[in-house]
């Protein structure tokens, strides 16, 4: 089988005789081979393509929904895993019951839980807008992961909408492939809950409108732009501060040019009609979930989970949650996650230094060589700006002790623009009178669609033994295999069982706070099942008797593998409180996957 030459990469042991640099050869001899034969037809076609704009815009919208349903069989749809997962399903059940947020249960010290609040309602802490696209994927498809998947398709086909303000419409259109590669069916945005894709269609929005409303003053391309700030309010709105500052910074030329200063500040009203609405939404779901028009939910959450200052919320104070010496390890935790400051330069500059390679996930390892290019071919104020707003997110978002992908989804788009700017520039490179550039620029292009075609024919095409031998050396992709986690072994073994469940969760003192089980859907007393923390036999028994109903049950998640155990409170012995700090050295990588 083709497994079996990937068992080994050297040559006594594989089957043919090859080693790495083999492989390498024979891979890189292919593609100048595959890039000679076809390459003449493949592009008259895409740049005859590339001039008709509905259809590239539905074919590149059409290409990242197909290529994932393709995938299917063999990676179903994703089971929510993380923090972010669950709290942004939770916003989007509770929009499916026509509600911002939902009333506190009588019983909430049972559901305490990272990212959701549990009083004054119950709701997640996080900004409606991640949510209101799980729940339009809910509502026309009956799947919240399919409006991730619209979200996916929306930003590869604005890729190329926003790049024809930039550029020339074949290099717009091989942006808009670039995407499709980078963040299409085996991207993290596409395979997870936490958002990601959304974002970074607002960013696409504000960058495309941008560059039209600088040369044309259109009133049009100034609603698009408050619409891409308004999106970007909806879902991070702590991001939008450095979106506001590349806005305002992309028009200061427009200072020195009295007519165009003039021309865009008529605009202006139009941006800010467009954006009201996002603004708007937001101060209705903090009423709901807060009592206050101003208090944010992720404001009151840090507060009342061991917060310093003062809060109060239409003149009443809010009051610390009452937890235990564990719970409140896992909420300082996430206090600290959530918005700490580095201490001291030097932690800030290894950290910046540690995240380097995490930005690996926004570009092809070909395209750093188009970085390169566009690094030394930097005149004009717009790459300047390109370059400003780059290091503002990256600077800004290392104050963030945790690093997310979607933190910085809105400039993702820019990494597209700075690839193709870099192509653009490496094509214009001529030795001795011959156009070499060209011919290179475009074998990078060829090179970042074979890493892509070479890694989605395999997961077409899985097996077990070629799941085993080649996908450990997989990077930076991030794709659903059934059975492949332990909250889908438990969830398999809960749906076997007759009648409801309330499942009571027991953590080990060295439990990993960030491996969170405890969540629940909006209207909780009607949930299939039940998730509950372990206060001990006597509390337990009280929520025993609200769910009179419900096969009672333990969960210890920290067995290998979980243990799920029918539950009986008489045969508890009486525990102390487990005091101990919950591990806490967890890598970057193990908290985005």
């Amino acid at each position: 089988m083709i497994a079996d030459l990937f068992h080994s990469f050297l040559p006594l042991e594989n089957p043919i005789g090859f080693g790495a640099s083999d492989f390498i050869e024979l891979f890189v001899a292919a593609l100048l081979v595959a890039l000679v034969l076809v390459r003449p037809a493949m592009e008259r076609m895409l740049r005859a393509l590339a001039k008709r704009p509905a259809w590239s815009l539905l074919l590149l919208a059409a290409l990242p929904v197909v290529l994932r349903l393709f995938l299917l069989p063999h990676h179903p749809m994703p089971s929510p895993a993380s923090i972010e997962e669950f709290s942004h399903l939770l916003v989007a059940d509770t929009l499916r019951h026509f509600r911002l947020a939902n009333p506190p249960h009588p019983f909430h010290r049972f559901f305490e839980t990272l990212s959701v609040l549990q009083e004054p309602t119950y709701a997640s802490i996080y900004p409606i807008g991640s949510g209101l696209v799980l729940a339009l994927g809910r509502l026309i498809f009956r799947y919240p992961w399919a409006g991730v998947i619209l979200s996916v398709s929306a930003f590869c086909s604005l890729c190329y909408w926003m790049l024809r303000g930039w550029t020339t419409p074949a290099w717009a259109f091989a942006g808009g492939l670039l995407a499709l590669f980078q963040f299409g069916p085996l991207s993290q945005w596409m395979n997870h809950y936490a958002g990601g894709a959304a974002s970074a269609t607002a960013g696409c929005l504000v960058f495309g409108s941008l560059a039209r409303l600088e040369e044309r003053g259109r009133r049009r391309d100034a609603a698009l732009l408050g619409l891409g700030l308004g999106v970007q309010w909806l879902i991070r709105p702590d991001e939008l501060i450095f979106l506001l500052l590349s806005v305002l910074l992309f028009f200061v030329p427009a200072l020195g040019r009295p007519w165009k200063f003039s021309t865009l500040a008529r605009t202006a009203p139009v941006l800010i009609l467009a954006a009201l609405p996002a603004l708007v939404l937001t101060m209705f779901h903090n009423n709901a979930a807060t009592g206050s028009w101003t208090t944010s939910p992720v404001t009151l959450s840090r507060y009342e989970y061991g917060g310093p200052a003062p809060l109060t919320v239409n003149a009443n104070p809010i009051p610390h949650r009452e937890l235990t010496p564990q719970q409140q390890n896992f909420y300082k935790m996430q206090i600290s996650l959530g918005g700490a400051k580095p201490e001291t330069i030097g932690s800030y500059v290894a950290r910046l230094e540690y995240r380097i390679r995490w930005y690996r996930f926004f570009l092809f390892a070909p395209l750093y060589l188009a970085l390169l290019a566009f690094l030394l071919s930097v005149r004009k104020f717009r790459d300047i700006w390109l370059l400003l707003t780059l290091a503002a997110f990256v600077l800004g978002s290392n104050f963030e002790p945790d690093f997310e992908f979607q933190n910085i989804a809105a400039i993702a788009p820019l990494f597209v623009l700075l690839s193709v700017r870099g192509l653009q520039q490496l094509s214009r490179f001529r030795l001795r009178g011959r156009a070499i550039g060209r011919e290179a620029a475009l074998f990078i292009v060829f090179l970042c669609a074979a890493h892509f075609l070479f890694w989605y024919g395999l997961h077409l095409f899985e097996t077990t033994e070629l799941t085993a031998a080649v996908i450990p050396y997989e990077t930076w992709n991030s794709i659903h295999r059934p059975g492949s986690d332990r909250r889908t072994l438990v969830a398999q073994e809960l749906a076997r069982l007759p009648r409801r469940q309330l499942v009571f969760v027991r953590y080990s003192p060295a439990h990993n706070f960030q491996d969170e089980w405890v969540y629940n859907d909006a209207d909780v007393d009607s949930a299939q099942t039940v998730w509950a923390r372990d206060r001990g036999p006597a509390e337990n028994r009280m929520l025993q008797g609200y769910y009179s109903s419900r096969s009672a049950w333990l969960l210890e998640p920290d067995e290998r593998p979980p243990k799920l155990s029918p539950y009986a409170p008489e045969a508890e012995p009486t525990r102390p409180l487990d005091t101990s700090k919950p591990r806490t050295n967890v890598s970057p990588f193990e908290s985005i996957h």
